[in-house]
């Protein structure tokens, strides 16, 4: 199994492991505010991006082209970002200790995954390392 795959099928596992362990629509108005941020952002990032131009994998398609409009003219990695707001949106609407770990294992699987992804990029794409010096990973204007 590739470092690629591996990273792919954690993530998977993870939020497959969320949505077995609790509700799928938090009540809370806020928790449902979160979870609809969460996806608004990945469907912007997916329409700025374009379908086709995207997998799950880390490795960059070999069609990929470099994207910075939408979300991606003030973060790298929206689509984690949308991501890990809606799964935390599941956590906090049912919070258990193992809901909690799921959530970290997703976090610092995408922290790593998008750091061997940006290697990939830097390396496919010339302007690929001032576009990182001019936006943040996943939170804009913070990190």
């Amino acid at each position: 199994m590739t470092k690629a795959n591996l990273f792919v099928l954690v993530q998977f596992a993870a939020i497959g492991a969320l949505l077995l362990t609790g509700p799928w629509l938090p009540k809370p108005p806020a928790l449902l505010a979160l979870l609809a941020a969460g996806v608004g952002l990945g469907a912007w990032a997916i329409l700025s991006m374009g379908i086709g131009n995207f997998g799950a994998s880390p490795v960059p398609l070999a069609e990929a082209r470099l994207v910075q409009r939408g979300p991606y003219a003030y973060i790298r990695h929206p689509m984690y970002t949308g991501l890990l707001l809606a799964t935390l949106a599941f956590v906090l609407a049912a919070p258990s200790p193992l809901r909690i770990v799921i959530w970290l294992v997703l976090l610092i699987n995408l922290l790593l995954k998008l750091h061997y992804e940006e290697s990939l990029l830097v390396a496919k794409f010339p302007g690929y390392a001032q576009y990182q010096a001019a936006t943040k990973k996943l939170i804009p204007f913070i990190y």
